[in-house]
């Protein structure tokens, strides 16, 4: 099948080349020059591990090319996928559809016959239907169908989300549109990976529904880490006794520093919105939300304990900046709130992350970036684990302990114990929801 992607975003790229392996014929598209030519170049613009070569493989077998040209592009495509940015809006927190909608009238010019138009894009309710309305103004008596296939891929393992799904989303107004979604999902059916084929509406929903639950179980468990450290619990305990129920499961119940990234900040102040503006207020995703933002300014305060109340002058070494491993992807990071409270607060910062500094350059002015976490320990006062790297989860602590001139560390991911903290020399440590090694 001819597929054109219109975005080469995180989405758009990962599923363009998933759609490629899968066989099908894609071009994806964008009005970016440079990123165009790195593609071509065979260079991919983000990190996401696999890609590059999946990319490689499907370029070389013809199944896959990239261009800024959305009318060749667009017009002999049997489904054009629209996969650009849905950013939240200032003042009000919903999504901004600039790009959705400017892509759509842009893709009704270009089409040459009968296509199916896919929103890939995270969309508020009622989207995909202003999309058949934006393209009927825009050429009238089009030949075409909508269609919502929401994506649910986890940066740093999106391209094993994209081939072995818990599930494949795809809202349809038409048998038409059906069996041509069918058609480009077929390697899924096959295995019989789940695909629930619905209408335009529970799709949008079900996008929002879904990432506003998983934000609202890490804020959960977040809460009850805070708790714990009160009445002398264990949340690691805790999250496993719940976890193995099965009503439950134990899948984001692992107490942090907050949730971060490019879907749930965006997406549950979007679903917030939406009830808001149907009359019908989401209290707990609004809570969610509220809480999720205290949780980071508690891991700030957290740190400050740790320096006997002042950052003023102390050395910290910051290990992992990016909202989660495996990804360069720095949108919303609880380092975007706690390091700058070390900088504001007189602290030199020093910073370790294996793909972070990208971004982070920019994000995180007045820090020195190191590549080595033992270096960056050096004479520290205090370590602070943030971003649970495979490459922090074996570090030698007896090490960093002689390195550091105060051998103090916060274990924001529950990597270590304190067992682990005092046997290796560390005076002081400090994790979520755990009991804490004092001085």
């Amino acid at each position: 099948m001819r597929i054109a992607m219109i975005g080469t975003g995180y989405v758009g790229l990962v599923s363009g080349v998933c759609f490629s392996d899968f066989g099908h014929d894609v071009i994806c598209v964008d009005k970016d020059p440079g990123k165009i030519a790195r593609l071509e170049a065979g260079e991919v613009p983000i990190y996401e591990p696999g890609l590059e070569d999946l990319m490689a493989k499907n370029v070389g077998a013809g199944r896959l090319s990239f261009t800024t040209d959305l009318a060749a592009a667009v017009g002999d495509a049997e489904a054009v996928f629209i996969a650009v940015g849905t950013p939240t809006r200032r003042g009000d927190g919903h999504a901004d559809l600039t790009y959705v909608m400017a892509a759509a009238e842009e893709v009704a010019r270009a089409m040459t016959g009968y296509a199916v138009i896919v929103t890939k894009s995270t969309v508020p309710l009622g989207t995909n239907r202003k999309i058949k309305q934006t393209i009927l103004k825009a050429v009238p008596g089009a030949e075409f169908d909508v269609a919502s296939n929401p994506e649910f891929l986890r940066e740093g393992a999106a391209i094993d989300d994209f081939m072995r799904p818990d599930r494949v989303v795809v809202g349809v107004q038409s048998t038409r549109a059906a069996d041509v979604m069918a058609d480009i999902y077929r390697p899924l059916y096959l295995r019989d990976f789940p695909i629930l084929t619905t209408d335009l509406e529970s799709a949008e929903m079900i996008k929002y529904a879904a990432n506003a639950f998983l934000a609202t179980k890490i804020t959960f468990i977040n809460e009850i880490a805070a708790l714990c450290e009160r009445v002398g619990a264990d949340v690691k305990e805790v999250s496993r006794g719940m976890g193995l129920d099965g009503r439950i499961g134990n899948k984001f119940l692992h107490a942090g520093p907050g949730y971060g990234g490019s879907c749930f900040p965006k997406d549950t102040s979007a679903l917030a919105r939406i009830g808001q503006e149907h009359a019908v207020p989401q209290q707990i995703v609004e809570t969610v939300m509220r809480v999720n933002e205290g949780v980071k300014s508690r891991m700030v305060e957290k740190l400050r304990d740790l320096c006997d109340g002042s950052f003023n002058g102390k050395t910290i070494a910051v290990l992992g900046v990016t909202f989660k491993p495996n990804t360069d992807d720095m949108r919303d990071a609880p380092a975007l709130t706690v390091v700058p409270a070390l900088v504001g607060s007189g602290a030199k910062v020093r910073v370790v992350d294996p793909q972070g500094r990208h971004e982070g350059e920019a994000l995180l002015p007045g820090v020195s970036w190191l590549d080595d976490p033992y270096k960056a320990a050096n004479n520290a006062d205090l370590l602070v684990l943030l971003t649970e790297w495979n490459e922090f989860r074996a570090l030698d602590l007896k090490k960093l302990a002689k390195k550091m001139a105060r051998p103090r560390m916060a274990d924001l991911r529950n990597i270590y114990s304190v067992k682990d903290a005092k046997r290796a020399g560390f005076e002081a440590y400090d994790a979520v929801g755990r009991r804490a090694l004092d001085i």
